[in-house]
């Protein structure tokens, strides 16, 4: 079986549109990839079986995995065996069923010897934050997620990732910030920047206003990791998972001995790529 690692995201900067007619958001964001992953190995067997470790997730059609395979459209393939080993929290805000969707069509793609073009549009039917992954890096995301460029790296720092015990719906939080006549969210500039991130100006998320106001514990969770951590501290993506920059591994390892109350506390590189086999 092929292994391939499916890392999670980081929603650096996260600006989001009003409905449109397409009943979607258009979003623009700054998006980091990082060494936190999942591992997903993929081969032939002698019927679809899907086993997961490490999380409470469906095995069916309704995972992402499947949605996965069923997006590529194929009329003849054989039995698929893969197995997922979970390490990104579910419903946190970090793309972990996105990146094993991407890994999936990756993995499908190579051994099928399936067109790149195809695989990427396939990624783009499954879900937004699916074709990010499919890249990696630093990257500037448009749209509704179709729309993926690398941007110039981002170096010089690290991430401590904290994600609280509780979790949010994704469109539960889309659904409240539209309630809310849609909240800008507060700016992060200068000093408070590593120096390679400052290039882009304020950072912030616009969905921070509706996952407080679906979670208010989330506003304490966040005030006590900004004194804990005695930086600023923010959202990625529809969260709850909170991030701080930090000047390398080691800070951030030794900041995760302050968080207290977390279903996961991890200190992270930033990644350089997006999926990709483990042998490569």
């Amino acid at each position: 079986m092929a292994e391939w690692e499916a890392p999670a995201k980081v929603n650096l900067d996260l600006r989001v549109g009003g409905l449109d007619r397409s009943g979607k958001h258009p979003l623009h964001s700054l998006v980091q990839t990082v060494d936190l992953a999942d591992d997903l190995s993929v081969g032939e067997g002698d019927e679809d079986v899907l086993w997961v470790e490490g999380a409470a997730l469906p095995e069916g059609g309704e995972n992402l995995v499947w949605k996965a395979v069923s997006a590529l459209g194929l009329t003849s393939r054989p039995p698929l065996r893969i197995e997922l080993r979970k390490r990104i929290p579910v419903a946190a805000g970090l793309g972990g069923g996105s990146s094993n969707a991407a890994a999936t069509l990756a993995a499908v793609g190579e051994m099928l010897k399936l067109d790149t073009a195809v695989v990427r549009e396939a990624a783009v039917g499954v879900g937004s934050d699916v074709p990010l992954f499919l890249v990696g890096g630093t990257m500037v995301l448009e749209g509704y997620g179709e729309k993926v460029e690398s941007a110039p790296p981002l170096d010089g720092f690290a991430l401590a990732l904290a994600v609280p015990q509780f979790e949010l719906s994704t469109p539960e939080v889309y659904r409240r910030w539209d309630e809310l006549g849609e909240p800008v969210g507060d700016e992060l500039s200068g000093k408070a920047l590593p120096p390679s991130l400052r290039p882009y100006g304020e950072i912030r998320n616009d969905l921070t206003p509706a996952a407080l106001s679906l979670r208010p514990e989330l506003g304490d969770w966040i005030d006590d990791l900004c004194a804990r951590w005695e930086r600023p501290v923010l959202m990625s993506g529809s969260g709850p998972s909170c991030f701080a920059f930090f000047l390398d591994r080691d800070e951030a390892e030794d900041a995760l001995d302050a968080v207290v109350d977390a279903r996961t506390a991890v200190a992270t590189d930033l990644r350089p790529r997006g999926v990709a086999r483990r042998s490569e």
